[in-house]
């Protein structure tokens, strides 16, 4: 992958050629030793760069991997953890991850997976040989080279003899592939947690999926603090091996050296995943999907196909928006279970795609179109590895929709049936997923191929709403995601669209069907703006380039923006950095974050903003409240990681209601026929009633999709009485509110 705008030409004296991944705490690139060797540096992030936890954390990651120098694992060439921004050079190394291999061709047998697991074995030895403990063994840190696996990323790797970093409240890994000490007593974890580890990556290479997968990473917790694995699937002369590796006590364990004699006994023809076992691919709902989003951790392997967003790569400020390979590049957030703890999420908040007339929805009626029956459908799009999901907005009979690899298709609200689609070739921006629709046009997202080099840009699509033709598209530019903290770049109001232009300096206003261009109101000087409906009010959001480029907004401004003629209107100072969620009483609503240096937080207030008078009131809640934000009627909405909802009065701040649901990671609301509707990744859906939270009704899951994502924008669409529902995969399926289906 080419380098982009803004990276640098060189790394510590090592030129740049592409960008081979960017995610969580760093962006790695391709670069060359002054006699033309390839190695891979990691730069690590602006925004960490000050954090001194973050300091420890990378000066361990180079000491670690700089004792360990195996030849199946990826050698230190040069460092500087000191520098400005710290940096780290290895060994460049050419194939793809573990992850990507088993997703694109499924598991593995015979003399492969007994090649792996022996060689994975053998890096582990040597690993623990000088002392290091890696701890963040999983399919994205091995990469398949032609002379073998190699382990990489020593990111949360310590010294067996130095202590863990104290960071309370806090487990750092991936559930299906830790150990049960990781969950329940981390500062406590030694080199058997690693053979754990190792084990139910061996499981997940020759059956497609972990020992303790779950429909949710907490489930798959706690299955692997106190369920046995499930091996049923994993060929039996490999799962005599892995068995006794995966007990729950850490002394029961073999050591790397015992288990690499056990797996230097097995046969050369080890067999495939037994037919009798479980589905293959369930570890893609909550690992694999995961995996391919940390490419950051898998860069000194095969390039990656995108970088993760850089700003959702942990807690922190704003950065510019950058593309995904596919959604998240954090760890997945584990609940508190048995003596385990949580992990914090980083995320943001997508774009909610509306009707043309500022609603997010249509307006419930409590009647089912004619002829109505519950369907399900998955809409293939121009990227199929993608776990992206789709955004719908209803109009009339249709159903609109886009997202990931779709640039907008026209969906049989009745039965399911797709009238027509539009895909998108490149690899999708996280949240960007459809515009919104007008009576006669939809508008969606489309993102340029990589490999083509006759494309524009990123786009802003018009598409027929009957027939599914093109009408036409403008270059975007813009960068949201770092004004408000929601990644929304262009907005339907009336039969006008109102767009970022491709310069980023310029609002551009055009007919929705025609794509006549209305109007171009310039950017007040040094600054970037995005797009923000109020009700029936547009707004704009600014911030300067100095706070956008230091990733430290810390004092937007918002103006009133002429939707009829594109004047710019009063300018509104916020006292600090906020989140648009919507409009109550002709006032602008937004969540007030809560930051403690770089690190997002939370939220401790609501502001309120009347475009009028300009009044800027700020009522603090009574504590920081995290997870995803929302809003329905006149009521604020938090739901937390672990389900929980809780309701607030943004004119008071009171807190009306909190309310415990089955539903972890869900974003929403959206008002249904006398209920809120919140929903996850997964497609399960809660009902709550807006008096009290008291839980109406509840779903089961739907696809396979991570349930850890933090800021989602709403996934249910309400069409009368019928719930349109997207989830993982580019999945959409309804059904009648009246009738939900059963859970259980």
């Amino acid at each position: 992958m080419s380098l982009r705008a803004g990276d640098p030409a060189e790394i510590g004296g090592y030129p740049l050629e592409a960008r081979l991944g960017s995610g969580g705490m760093g962006t790695v690139f391709l670069a060359r030793t002054s006699s033309g060797r390839p190695v891979a540096v990691k730069l690590i992030h602006q925004q960490f760069a000050g954090d001194s936890e973050f300091r420890i954390r990378f000066r361990q990651e180079v000491a670690a991997a700089r004792r360990v120098s195996g030849a199946f694992t990826a050698a230190v060439v040069d460092a500087a953890p000191e520098a400005e921004q710290p940096w780290m050079a290895t060994t460049y190394i050419e194939g793809p991850t573990l992850a990507e291999r088993i997703a694109a061709e499924g598991p593995l047998n015979g003399a492969g997976l007994r090649n792996l697991a022996i060689g994975l074995a053998e890096a582990l030895r040597d690993i623990h040989r000088v002392g290091v403990v890696h701890r963040d063994l999983k399919p994205s840190n091995v990469v398949l080279s032609p002379e073998g696996p190699r382990v990489i990323d020593f990111g949360i790797s310590r010294a067996a003899d130095q202590q863990t970093l104290t960071m309370t409240g806090r487990v750092i890994g991936t559930p299906p592939f830790m150990s049960p000490e990781q969950l329940q007593a981390p500062r406590g974890v030694g080199p058997r947690s690693d053979v754990f580890s190792l084990a139910t990556l061996l499981v997940y290479a020759a059956t497609g999926h972990g020992p303790f997968d779950a429909d949710s990473p907490y489930l798959t917790a706690y299955q692997v603090v106190h369920e046995e694995p499930s091996l049923d699937a994993v060929p039996e002369a490999l799962r005599t091996v892995v068995e006794p590796c995966l007990v729950k006590e850490p002394e029961g364990r073999p050591s790397a050296d015992e288990l690499l004699e056990l797996l230097r006994d097995l046969p050369a023809d080890l067999g495939g995943a037994a037919a009798a076992g479980r589905a293959a691919g369930r570890t893609r709902d909550v690992a694999t999907q995961h995996h391919l989003a940390t490419r950051d951790t898998a860069a000194p392997g095969a390039p990656a196909p995108a970088p993760a967003p850089e700003e959702t790569g942990a807690p922190g400020g704003r950065g510019l928006r950058g593309r995904w390979r596919p959604v998240l590049a954090a760890a997945v957030a584990v609940a508190a279970i048995g003596g385990g703890v949580a992990a914090l999420q980083a995320g943001r908040h997508g774009d909610e795609p509306d009707d043309g007339k500022g609603r997010t929805v249509a307006a419930p009626a409590g009647t089912l179109p004619d002829g109505f029956t519950p369907w399900r459908v998955t809409v293939p799009g121009g990227q199929e590895d993608i776990p992206d999901e789709l955004r719908c907005v209803a109009r009339g009979e249709a159903a609109f929709c886009g997202g990931g690899g779709v640039v907008a298709t026209r969906i049989d609200i009745r039965d399911g049936s797709r009238a027509w689609t539009v895909e998108s070739p490149g690899v999708p921006v996280q949240g960007l997923h459809l515009v919104g629709a007008t009576d006669d046009t939809v508008i969606g997202y489309r993102f340029a191929a990589q490999d083509d080099p006759e494309a524009r840009g990123d786009e802003v699509v018009a598409v027929d709403a009957d027939s599914g033709e093109e009408l036409w598209s403008t270059v975007s530019g813009a960068q949201s995601t770092a004004v408000t903290g929601r990644t929304r770049d262009a907005v339907v109001t009336g039969s006008t669209v109102i767009t970022v232009n491709a310069s980023d300096d310029a609002f551009e206003a055009r007919d929705a069907h025609s794509g006549e261009l209305i109007w171009k109101a310039p950017f007040p000087g040094g600054s970037r703006c995005a797009p923000v409906p109020a009700g029936d009010t547009l707004l704009a959001m600014c911030a300067t380039d100095a706070e956008i480029q230091g990733q430290t907004v810390r004092r937007p401004v918002v103006h009133t923006l002429d939707p009829a003629e594109g004047g710019w209107g009063r300018a509104i100072a916020l006292d600090g950095p906020g989140v648009p969620v919507g409009a109550a009483g002709g006032r602008l609503v937004l969540l007030r974050e809560h930051t403690e240096g770089t690190a997002l937080t939370g939220y401790d207030a609501v502001t309120r903003v009347d475009p009028v008078s300009g009044k800027v009131t700020n009522t603090p809640l009574d504590t920081t409240y995290e997870g995803t934000p929302g809003m329905a009627g006149s009521t604020v909405y938090l739901s937390g990681q672990t389900g929980r909802v809780t309701a607030f009065d943004p004119a008071t701040g009171r807190k009306k209601w909190s309310r415990q649901t089955s539903v972890e990671g869900a974003s929403g609301p959206v008002a249904g026929d006398g209920a809120l509707l919140f929903s996850s990744a997964t497609g399960r859906v809660v009902a709550l009633s807006p008096s009290d939270g008291t839980v109406l009704w509840a779903t089961d899951p739907r696809a396979d999709g991570l349930t850890g994502e933090v800021g989602a924008s709403p996934r249910v669409t309400v069409a009368g009485r019928a719930v349109i529902v997207t989830a993982a995969r580019n999945t959409v399926f309804a059904f009648d509110a009246g009738r939900p289906p059963k859970s259980g």
